[in-house]
């Protein structure tokens, strides 16, 4: 079957943005809150939405915790961050956008996060250019793993689902994929995939660049 269409996540599939984020929320949380906001922690909010965040924050340091506050924090910390040091890229990315760009594959984003952050994320990395459909945050009802976002993408790309790979690193984008009809591709970051995910990976690689060499396997 020939693969019409790509469609992938965004922080920790194409960006090192996890470990990056990491870093950042531990700093802001030991310096403004005087919480050890631990590794395995910050993996319990990863491929999360809003409100899925609030309610775990609120869990770990009470009724009282300043969400808004916090989060305001972490944005001006990345973006910091970022405007000096740029945007840390993961192996293999450019090397499959070019394969994809060359070879005519539609190329689509579904991420979780807003299309703002979206946008300066790929226009810092020099990615944007590369994509013909951005699904963001705010252009779904129901967020990661509900099949939305990339049913949504497919359908931006004027493709069947069946007919498009779809590229994550979380266990929520898995579950998404899938129930979406495409075809899931996991490339691990910081969590590795669960027995329950596994039968819903067509393959699980371990770098961006390995993705070129299995399209004519699918």
């Amino acid at each position: 079957m020939k693969i019409k269409g790509v469609v992938l996540d965004m922080d920790g599939l194409m960006f090192d943005t996890e470990n990056l984020t990491y870093k950042l929320q531990h700093e802001i949380f030991e310096k403004n809150f005087g919480i050890n906001y631990t590794l395995d922690q910050y993996k319990m909010t990863i491929g999360k939405r809003t409100e899925d965040l609030l309610s775990f924050f609120t869990s770990l340091c009470g009724e009282d915790f300043d969400y808004d506050a916090f989060r305001i924090m972490c944005r001006k910390a990345y973006t910091d961050y970022t405007d000096k040091y740029g945007v840390p890229i993961k192996d293999g990315l450019f090397e499959l956008l070019d394969y994809l760009k060359e070879h005519k594959i539609k190329t689509a984003l579904s991420t979780s996060t807003t299309k703002k952050s979206a946008e300066r994320t790929l226009r810092i990395s020099g990615a944007l250019s590369y994509f013909d459909a951005l699904i963001c945050a705010e252009d779904v009802e129901h967020g990661k793993p509900h099949p939305e976002p990339f049913e949504k993408a497919a359908k931006a790309l004027s493709l069947k689902p069946s007919e498009c790979v779809a590229l994550e690193d979380s266990l929520n984008g898995i579950k998404s994929a899938h129930a979406a009809g495409l075809i899931p591709i996991m490339v691990p970051d910081l969590i590795e995939p669960t027995e329950e995910i596994r039968p819903m990976c067509r393959f699980i690689l371990t770098d961006l660049a390995q993705v070129i060499n299995i399209f004519d396997k699918i």
